[in-house]
């Protein structure tokens, strides 16, 4: 069998969370650093290639762009990284399973995201802001666009959305979790994030890449960003803790 199931995924996913919770603080916070740059690199990927593409082409670029966006995730989950909407899902099941307290939730998922975020602002501000490549035609008109559709969302309409996009997210580690080798891990993850960015879901950390790269080109501002970060943090936390670490949790732990 070339890959894992259902139930040793489940064993996979709290041994993971177990471990993410206890690695050293200079450790965890050089892997969150990691990971959001990675994210980045995906979306700044994304732009790069997606804004000079035609008008006429229809949704086209936006399944191109989304095909490309999956090397963020490819590069935490096998280079390495800790990314807080992979932890709301693994660090959940080891709570669920009594291995962990949650205070441990607490303190990893904050250190996490002040981590991943210092990542993703290094990156639109050193390659987007200072390098230009998300400040110059037609790549500042995409960026502008793309952070603009999130921020123009209501509260409840950002927060749904979010738990799309970690719902898909989460099924992308599980499904990595399964593979037992680098290529299998490469195609779990490669769909489940295809699909989430192309059907236009909010994610926290991608969101803390392009949006800070519109407010350093000058389009909005931090205070702007503050209410779309709140709602689609709580999306993810949903999406991911709930719709996929709990409900499989709830199915597989008897079988433990």
């Amino acid at each position: 069998m070339a890959f894992n199931p259902p139930e040793k995924i489940l064993k996979t996913a709290i041994v993971a969370g177990v471990k993410k919770v206890n690695l050293p603080l200079s450790s965890t916070l050089i892997l969150g650093f990691l990971a959001g740059v990675y994210i980045s690199f995906g979306f700044l990927l994304h732009i790069r290639i997606t804004a000079g593409l035609p008008i006429h082409w229809g949704s086209m670029p936006d399944f191109i762009g989304a095909a490309l966006f999956p090397l963020g995730l490819i590069l935490v989950l096998v280079a390495g990284g800790e990314l807080l909407t992979g932890n709301f899902m693994a660090v959940t099941t080891a709570r669920l399973s009594g291995k962990i307290t949650t205070w441990h939730i607490a303190k990893n998922w904050s250190i996490i995201t002040i981590s991943n975020f210092i990542g993703s602002i290094f990156v639109a501000y050193l390659f987007g802001h200072h390098l230009g490549l998300t400040e110059t035609e037609p790549f500042i008109t995409k960026t502008i666009a793309v952070a603009e559709s999130k921020l123009n969302e209501s509260f409840q309409m950002a927060l749904i959305s979010g738990i799309g996009a970690n719902w898909l997210v989460c099924l992308a580690v599980w499904l990595a979790y399964a593979a037992k080798d680098t290529a299998g891990k490469i195609i779990g993850i490669w769909f489940p994030i295809m699909a989430f960015v192309t059907i236009g879901f909010q994610h926290v950390i991608a969101n803390m890449f392009i949006i800070p790269a519109a407010i350093f080109a000058g389009a909005f501002n931090w205070f702007m960003y503050l209410e779309n970060f709140i709602a689609v943090f709580l999306g993810n936390a949903i999406g991911g803790a709930l719709f996929v670490g709990s409900f499989y949790w709830m199915a597989y732990s008897k079988n433990l």
